[in-house]
């Protein structure tokens, strides 16, 4: 059988970008799975271009174990590799390639133990879900989640691999990704005080995010577990105007909010709103009765703090031999299974300062030692308590 190497070539060669298809590599992934008896349902986008895919092996009467990675990976465009990207190269003991360490070096692990599972009389299901989109705001999961809702034998954990250097992650923060929406009254820059300068509302606008992050800030509301140790703001994008001697009538930008998981985002919003309806629109209606300031969302997902004593955290720590249970400040799709009612936690090979960057690599010892959390995973699976 292929050894989770072998896999990784395959699962890299796959051009998974999240803007392109990842049916060729779900196709690659049933196929295998069907190979040796596994059975698969593929859950597809409403455009039939991309499909989550999930399989299950042990019995079907009662909750089991989720081993859960998404598909798709960040763009190389821009980045200068000195390897083909989507092609392993093996170097100095690394495997470089896009996503081999976010997070199909995971994913190669995973199927690689499928005949291992296969061969042993599980006392408890294993359910494998593979994802789409994660990487653009956690999209694809939600359908499948909806589909496992429905069921009468709710999964009992999941853990999520993507790359923490196999140490047990418990909690992460969650994201309001935002989009606000400046509208003026554009007129020659001669006359600036007849129009309504776009542009300089949505500086007031993102003057005021910058303090309500200060606020954030405060000592108080800190939690020690989370690096920074607070909820965050910040406005990444911003677009405006079209010539120097036009007030422009047209301005947008985006934000985003890091949150704790016990902070609601939401307020961060309501907040800018507020400020919004009270002290800027009466001044820009002032002058015309056409301006306005939307705020739309563009992509969300819950944050993550699983207890420390739960089963699943017990069951992570047996696994991965260590209790010394940490987070991540990076999102990962853990929120969305929690919310679902499934016990989530967060282990995977290699590490977040190698993804998204050129020349992304697990290391081989990673990767062995991920094969061998999943025999440990296995053999309590004989014997769960």
């Amino acid at each position: 059988m292929p050894t989770s190497r072998d896999l990784l070539a395959k699962l890299i060669a796959f051009n998974t970008v999240s803007r392109e298809s990842n049916l060729a590599l779900i196709e690659f992934i049933h196929h295998y799975l069907k190979g040796q008896g596994v059975a698969c349902e593929l859950d597809y986008n409403a455009e039939r271009s991309k499909a989550n895919l999930f399989a299950t092996i042990g019995p079907d009467d009662r909750g089991g174990v989720v081993l859960s990675g998404h598909t798709d990976v960040v763009p190389v465009a821009g980045q200068a590799w000195t390897v083909e990207p989507f092609q392993l190269t093996e170097r100095d003991g690394k495997l470089y390639g896009r996503g081999s360490a976010d997070m199909k070096g995971y994913i190669a692990c995973v199927l690689a133990a499928v005949p291992r599972f296969l061969a042993q009389p599980l006392r408890v299901p294993l359910h494998l879900a593979f994802s789409y989109d994660e990487e653009v705001g956690c999209l694809g999961v939600r359908s499948l989640l909806a589909e496992l809702e429905r069921r009468p034998h709710k999964p009992i954990a999941c853990i999520i691999g993507e790359p923490t250097e196999l140490k047990p992650v418990l909690g992460h923060k969650g994201k309001l990704a935002m989009r606000c929406q400046v509208q003026g009254a554009a007129c020659h820059s001669a006359y600036a005080p007849q129009g309504v300068n776009a542009i300089e509302y949505a500086a007031r606008l993102i003057g005021k995010l910058g303090e309500i992050g200060e606020q954030l800030a405060r000592v108080e509301l800190h939690d020690p577990r989370f690096d920074p140790p607070f909820s965050t703001v910040q406005t990444g994008v911003i677009q405006g105007g079209r010539a120097l001697n036009i007030v422009p009538a047209e301005c947008q930008f985006d934000f985003e909010i890091r949150a704790l998981p016990d902070f609601d985002a939401q307020q961060v919003v309501e907040q800018l709103a507020g400020y919004a309806e009270s002290q800027l629109l009466p001044a820009m209606r002032a002058r015309s009765a056409e301006t306005s300031i939307a705020f739309q969302p563009l992509s969300a997902y819950p944050g993550l703090a699983t207890d420390p004593h739960s089963q699943v955290a017990e069951l992570l720590a047996l696994i991965s031999a260590s209790r010394e249970f940490g987070t991540v400040a990076f999102g990962t799709e853990g929120g969305l299974f929690h919310q679902a009612g499934i016990p989530t936690v967060v282990c995977g090979p290699g590490s977040m300062a190698q993804g998204h960057k050129p020349d992304e690599f697990v290391s081989v010892e990673q990767l062995d030692s991920c094969d061998a959390m999943l025999v440990r995973l296995a053999g309590w699976m004989l014997n769960p308590v």
